[in-house]
């Protein structure tokens, strides 16, 4: 159950066989079936959630009730609303599960104990962090600076499992696209 979540860890840092097993013992194993939410808005996010198995969406309602797709996780990966996580205030996003899935949760007093009995995990901790922030810039840096062809060719290169296990609606809206647009991007790409 643990082997993917320690082999994920190692590639941050360097980990005592103590260290590993702290963390593991603190990890609450959780299978959760297609279609929940794990969160809604008005929540406050009470979870770090690492991907055993499955896909996750996050996501929020904007003023005119169009569902604003911002992340597609699946295995390996984390999920969690960091700032509702760290700052205890309400979450503007959902984050639904599109796939029975199996996780591997932190709660805020779990995850304070294991930095405070092993604090070599703050390294962990802050180096994916970092990854987060780097990616979020380069998303941001790709909805301002390329056409919406090289957007979706991105999308396929970053996510290829994607298009398989999310419908087609949410993929657009996760690159800002309306399906219909989609659809013709999709069409002109297929005849290059």
């Amino acid at each position: 159950m643990f082997t993917a979540i320690n082999e994920y860890i190692h590639r941050f840092a360097s980990f005592s066989p103590q260290e590993v097993a702290l963390f593991n013992s603190l990890l609450e194993h959780r299978t959760v079936p297609k279609k929940t939410f794990l969160l809604q808005e008005g929540e406050v996010c009470r979870f770090e959630a690492f991907i055993s198995k499955g896909c996750i969406r996050s996501y929020y309602v904007d003023e005119h009730g169009a569902e604003i797709t911002l992340q597609f996780a699946i295995e390996n990966w984390w999920v969690s609303d960091i700032a509702s996580f760290h700052e205890n205030k309400p979450s503007r996003m959902f984050i639904e599960t599109l796939e029975d899935c199996e996780l591997l949760i932190l709660h805020p007093d779990t995850k304070e104990s294991l930095l405070r009995q092993a604090p070599c995990f703050e390294r962990m901790f802050r180096l994916m962090v970092q990854r987060n922030l780097s990616r979020l810039q380069e998303r941001l840096f790709q909805t301002i600076a390329t056409s919406a062809e090289e957007k979706y060719l991105d999308f396929l290169q970053r996510y290829p499992t994607i298009p398989q296990r999310a419908p087609q609606h949410q993929i657009a809206s996760f690159l800002g696209f309306s399906p219909e647009f989609l659809s013709k991007v999709r069409t002109r790409l297929s005849k290059k």
